[in-house]
């Protein structure tokens, strides 16, 4: 139709209407306060290389991710939450593109190429990312864009130096983005599904080009680490040790924590379970050979990722890439053969559309119960009419056998919901308590300020500026008079160290959106010489 006519404006607009009207509703989260931190201490420094977080040598994450967000904040100004959110919410679209191009690679169809790229952008993990760990999106969309020019380098005999050359910057990108994750998580594990399925043609000829591949791909994604190695040798092996000592004692799970991944997929969780039913529906599906090659791509991520002991549910964002395509040539095959299915192949999907059926009926009470929505607001109402429409729609292409309306139905809830929901939950602040640092920069004019210990990098960032630890501090003279954050409260321990020193309360700060969170708590005292 024409979706299938104008897939990369479909796709605009479902990414679009999704994600970028209401960029400033949610708060700031701890990744991205990181990141903007260092984004802001770019511009306020000048140091675009030697990247810093509150004053500290911040060399954890590669910096084009923060270069993009500091450009954003150059030209919007720092404290625009929307412009340094736009960049990362845009790559979910650059994403989409690149799984629709490349299922249409492996499959030469529009209606299944579409259908994955609007699988992938809807699935929950792949729009959430850009909040939680912005880092990710970038690193997984620059990967899977190499991945898409490598495809055409195996699989097409012309232009081999422009898709290497294409595909090393992009893998590049990647790695310059979150240093080898997108690789080990997306790259790899392609490269050996591709190996296994599609065998490259003419491999000899191409030696040069993948040559020249590999070279472009470590030139720019590795000379920043290069340059930092050798300006700063000694912060860059404290942090690369200690990083690469996380991967084996940090947050370690089980081999099988990652089995459950089909839930990262969300609206999806369902017909991605019933996708990877591989022998029964090997022979089933139209794409037979694009479909081993999905279904191979996803098990060898999973080994892969499996095989590492620091295990975090964001780390499963790339496997959702292969089973976006997946998910989408089991979907096409239910569009085609839905109706002329057993009862017990047709029942779980009347399972997951009567899972959907009774959410939309619940949206409303859920937004009242657990986001206090008002129900007086225009934006309640609205969202309200679409959760009852779509429940009467999806009752009736049901009863019609009506698979494909009622899937494209099921993404326009999803898009809706995103789009009407944030301004809901935006007005929801349940915190009588809330108080943020937001003026307090300009109150306290010239007096220098401290933390005592830990500060949570979202009060750093709403604060503005850099609020160093005492204990790091190089001259161990203290002034006169500063203000000081503490954690805890007041401790014992604090006017044993500073006794010549009386501490004056000056209030709370309290980013804490709930009541009874503690995290963003900190404590501001004037500290002076009595």
């Amino acid at each position: 139709g024409s979706l299938e006519r104008n897939p990369t404006l479909a796709l605009f607009g479902v990414v679009a209407l999704m994600l970028f009207f209401h960029l400033e509703a949610l708060e700031v989260s701890i990744m991205e306060a990181r990141n903007f931190i260092t984004a802001r201490e770019m511009i306020d420094n000048n140091q675009w290389l030697l990247t810093t977080m509150n004053g500290e040598p911040r060399y954890q994450k590669p910096p084009l991710p923060t270069w993009i967000v500091a450009f954003f904040g150059l030209l919007f100004g720092i404290k625009n939450i929307v412009a340094l959110r736009f960049p990362s919410v845009f790559m979910v679209f650059i994403l989409g593109v690149f799984v629709r191009l490349l299922t249409k690679k492996i499959t030469y169809d529009s209606e299944v190429s579409l259908l994955a790229g609007l699988v992938a952008v809807t699935s929950f993990y792949v729009f959430a990312i850009p909040i939680e760990a912005p880092w990710d999106i970038y690193t997984h969309a620059f990967a899977l864009g190499g991945i898409y020019y490598l495809f055409k380098l195996f699989d097409e005999e012309d232009f081999y130096w422009r898709n290497s050359l294409l595909a090393g910057l992009l893998i590049g990108c990647s790695i310059l983005s979150k240093g080898p994750i997108g690789l080990y998580a997306l790259f790899l594990p392609f490269l050996i599904a591709y190996f296994v399925v599609y065998k490259p043609k003419n491999l000899a000829a191409k030696i040069l080009p993948l040559t020249g591949f590999t070279i472009l791909s470590l030139l720019v994604g590795g000379w920043w680490y290069v340059y930092v190695r050798y300006v700063d040798p000694a912060s860059f092996n404290h942090i690369i040790n200690k990083e690469t000592g996380n991967w084996g004692s940090y947050n370690v799970k089980p081999f099988y924590y990652y089995w459950s991944f089909v839930i990262q997929s969300g609206l999806w969780t369902i017909p991605a379970l019933l996708s990877l039913l591989y022998p029964l529906l090997k022979n089933k599906i139209k794409h037979s050979t694009a479909y081993r090659f999905s279904f191979f791509w996803i098990v060898f991520a999973l080994i892969l990722l499996s095989l590492i002991p620091e295990k975090k549910s964001r780390y499963l964002m790339p496997v959702l890439i292969p089973l976006a395509i997946n998910i989408s040539l089991y979907i096409q095959y239910l569009f085609v053969s839905f109706k002329n299915l057993k009862l017990v192949e047709r029942l779980p999907i009347y399972l997951h559309f009567s899972v959907l059926t009774i959410l939309a009926l619940a949206l409303p009470i859920l937004l009242v119960r657990y986001a206090d929505a008002r129900i007086e607001s225009p934006w309640f109402v609205l969202l309200s009419v679409v959760a009852l429409t779509t429940a009467i729609l999806f009752i009736w292409y049901l009863m019609k056998h009506n698979s494909k309306a009622a899937t494209y139905v099921s993404m326009a809830f999803l898009v809706a919901l995103l789009f009407l929901a944030p301004p809901l939950i935006k007005n929801a602040r349940s915190n009588p308590d809330f108080n943020p640092l937001t003026e307090l920069h300009q109150k306290i004019h010239d007096i220098p300020i401290f933390t005592y210990d830990y500060i949570a990098p979202e009060l750093i960032w709403d604060y503005g500026a850099k609020i160093p630890l005492l204990s790091n501090r190089t001259d161990q003279k203290l002034p006169d008079s500063f203000y000081l954050f503490i954690q805890k409260g007041l401790r014992d321990d604090i006017q044993e160290e500073l006794n010549q020193y009386t501490f004056d309360a000056k209030g709370i700060y309290n980013l804490n959106v709930k009541k009874n969170k503690t995290r963003l708590i900190s404590h501001l005292f004037f500290v002076h010489k009595t």
